[in-house]
């Protein structure tokens, strides 16, 4: 990996990955997340001629890390329409499917995409610059109701009404544009020694409903049966609780509410085989190198050859 690809990103879990996608010379594979391209990288050395990568990225900024290499193509869209994308360019089913749901650095370190409250920048936190609306504007026109449910179910803050209230209040006087002024005004209601782990949370719970990914992840769990080979591996690297437990449940019962069905005889009914029954976190040694790596989880599933049995 190059410095620039450093800077972008530093890919989690990355040989976990690898071996968890089982690699064939000759498969085809999509990449969902191609951020700094670290997974899409190696997953790319261990292809043959006749194999085939697909690296999406609903944010243009990826683009700069393409792959030159006609076996790889680049996509430019939102892994939600996984299935139409792939039908776009005449793929009918693939062998693996790799999803690394965290933020790239590069989303992080850039203040003017106001991912964080480490630099003071417009409420932004969209993945697509091209979307309607921004953080800003969730925090300027979402009611109080709405605003407490998304920081409590998305950032599991205790203090989620109080945090609403206090923005209600506050954007009556003034616009609450930049991520200096969303920090200063929920002060007062952040744990005292927990300051910046509760900040990291509100900004995180914004940057899922802005994005919409909770939506995103649930469409791309119920699409990817449909466009995995028998065989093909789904690999999915969550970093909070709510994705976590979605792929968990997805991934044992074959549907988004984990609701396990049974036949006649009390088997369980799923169109997945767990590869790793235990969920995978990275090494002392991985999250010393890399600390953003910290909260990684990995799941890896295997469709059924006969969905259903």
């Amino acid at each position: 990996m190059d410095d620039n690809q450093q800077v972008y990103h530093i890919p989690a879990l990355l040989q976990e990955c690898m071996t968890g996608l089982d690699i064939k010379p000759g498969g085809t594979y999509v990449d969902v997340t191609f951020g700094g391209g670290g997974h899409s990288r190696e997953l790319l050395s261990r292809l043959g001629p006749a194999g085939r990568l697909y690296g999406m990225d609903q944010d243009m900024d990826a683009y700069g890390n393409r792959i030159a290499d006609s076996r790889f193509t680049f996509v430019h869209g939102n892994f939600a329409f996984l299935k139409n994308f792939l039908r776009y360019y005449g793929v009918d089913s693939v062998d693996g499917i790799l999803a690394d749901l965290g933020v790239s650095f590069h989303h992080f370190d850039d203040k003017d995409r106001g991912f964080s409250f480490r630099f003071d920048g417009r409420l932004d936190m969209r993945m697509n610059r091209d979307a309607a609306h921004d953080a800003a504007w969730v925090v300027a026109n979402y009611d109080e109701q709405r605003l407490a449910s998304v920081l409590y179910l998305y950032g599991e803050l205790r203090q989620s009404r109080r945090m609403a209230s206090a923005i209600v209040k506050a954007r009556a006087s003034q616009p609450i544009a930049t991520t200096e002024q969303l920090a200063a005004l929920l002060k007062p209601y952040l744990k005292p020694g927990a300051e910046k782990k509760e900040l990291a949370q509100v900004f995180q719970a914004l940057r899922i409903e802005v994005n919409h990914e909770i939506d995103a992840l649930k469409r791309l769990l119920e699409q990817s049966l449909d466009v995995l080979k028998p065989g093909g591996r789904l690999v999915v690297i969550t970093y909070h609780s709510l994705e976590d437990r979605l792929v968990k449940n997805y991934m044992r019962a074959g549907n988004i509410e984990g609701k396990v069905d049974k036949d006649f005889y009390g088997r369980v009914s799923t169109p997945w085989q767990l590869v790793n029954n235990k969920v995978i976190v990275p090494g002392a040694q991985e999250v010393e190198r890399n600390p953003r790596s910290r909260s990684a989880k990995l799941r890896i599933a295997c469709k059924k050859a006969a969905a259903g049995n």
